[in-house]
């Protein structure tokens, strides 16, 4: 990791230079937790902060969608809440039907393997949640929703690919492109901030990607770097859509206090409703970490970045250009009425003089040439990826069946839960 200190100001010793990076760790450790678990672990403890309005916010309430964050859970649901998306299963997939090589990611219910297909000899990153962790929790409609969004998604080349789901009595499986350029934050926590075209070039297609979803009335409410990815030849891929809220019309809201701490917008921090221009803020916070290297309003103490992101001014160090100065300006706009992407959408953030070198023609067919090169030899490269994740051993229950487990009453549960959760392509697509 490269530290820099600007031309004019004070020299960086050794020892700021350690604590520099240590803060940096610190920021990284924390920004990998999800944000009920984080709520959830700083409200049951004295908290230097004391700010009102920051303590309203870290105090857990009943919000819209009371399974986020719902501390005493009720029974799993009866036959009569199941969940039916009608008859899309798909009976022939199971688990045996994969070789699973390698851990390269991890979540809150379960892991994202390499996974290549014995028939096939393709590729695929297949995603293995448990679901007696997600019935735990509450989480069944946020993964439905999930897989929802997943179904759209294949029209758009800047959005990862389902190829199939399937279930077991115990586990559901997501079967999704393999994308190895690695996470964007990786690639920021090496390099520390971007050039102003490359960053332009990476908001230009997350932007694509956020207006597509936008047009399906989709609001996607995680932005981060975390969950944009770059493809073997550098364009991003954004993943992880478990947040994302369907159903939103152009004028319309919702309340669910949910996001990533670093990238929450004020509207959302002051439980107030809040519309598809969440998205646009978020895309400024990342545009914004891209070019500094940390979010906007970035505190290691989380209290104080809230009440950073409800009332301190927006501050811009003096080496971008104007364009991306006005750009920040606006999509960083706490009054979300007045935030560029209020009035046109997408529109708004297209027609932006900072995008003028962008030919948005050329940007979708992927014409443009990205200016970061991930450089993987092959499916079998993992260059890009933590060893956090790929040195930890592939569970032996990854690959069982349901005709190998012993089907018990939670078990029978989750399985009436997720009912109608597989799904297949129309054999059309495969022609």
């Amino acid at each position: 990791m490269t530290v820099r200190a600007e031309a004019s100001g004070p020299t960086l010793t050794y020892s700021k230079m350690r604590g520099v990076v240590a803060i940096l760790i610190a920021f990284m450790k924390q920004r990998r937790m999800g944000l009920n678990d984080f709520i959830q672990k700083i409200a049951t403890n004295s908290y230097p902060c004391k700010h009102p309005e920051v303590q309203s916010i870290l105090k857990i309430s009943q919000p819209e969608e009371p399974e986020l964050m719902n501390a005493n859970p009720s029974p799993p649901p009866s036959p009569s809440q199941q969940i039916n998306l009608g008859p899309s299963s798909n009976p022939h997939a199971t688990p045996s039907d994969f070789h699973f090589l390698k851990v390269i990611g991890k979540g809150s219910f379960g892991k994202v393997l390499l996974a290549r297909h014995k028939a096939e000899e393709e590729f695929y990153a297949v995603k293995v949640l448990q679901k007696k962790a997600i019935l735990k929790k509450k989480e069944e409609k946020h993964i439905m929703s999930e897989r929802n969004v997943l179904l759209k998604n294949v029209k758009h080349p800047f959005l990862v690919g389902l190829h199939f789901s399937f279930q077991t009595a115990d586990k559901l499986y997501f079967v999704l492109d393999y994308i190895n350029g690695g996470e964007l934050f990786y690639h920021l926590q090496r390099e520390r901030c971007f050039l102003e075209p490359r960053a332009r070039f990476y908001a230009a297609e997350i932007a694509s990607a956020l207006g597509y979803l936008h047009s399906l009335n989709i609001v996607y409410r995680d932005l981060k770097p975390e969950n944009i990815l770059l493809d073997s030849q550098g364009h991003i891929i954004l993943t992880d859509f478990g947040l994302c809220k369907e159903n939103i019309e152009h004028n319309g809201t919702t309340s669910t206090f949910c996001g990533t701490p670093e990238y929450l917008a004020p509207e959302v921090l002051h439980k107030q409703p809040y519309d598809r221009t969440v998205d646009w803020w978020c895309l400024g916070a990342v545009l914004y970490e891209m070019l500094y290297g940390l979010p906007p309003f970035y505190s290691r103490n989380t209290a104080e970045m809230y009440d950073n992101i409800l009332n301190k001014p927006l501050q811009l160090k003096p080496n971008i250009t104007n364009s991306a100065r006005h750009l920040l300006e606006g999509l960083l706009q706490k009054d979300r009425t007045k935030r560029v992407g209020a009035k046109e959408d997408f529109m708004e953030i297209k027609n932006h003089i900072f995008f003028s070198p962008i030919n948005w023609d050329d940007l979708i067919n992927k014409k443009i040439t990205p200016p970061f090169n991930p450089n993987v030899s092959g499916p079998s490269d993992l260059q890009h990826f933590d060893p956090e994740f790929t040195d930890e051993p592939v569970p032996n229950s990854i690959g069982q069946s349901s005709d190998s487990i012993l089907i018990t009453a939670s078990v029978q549960e989750a399985a009436e839960a997720f009912l109608g959760f597989s799904y297949a392509p129309p054999m059309d697509s495969f022609l």
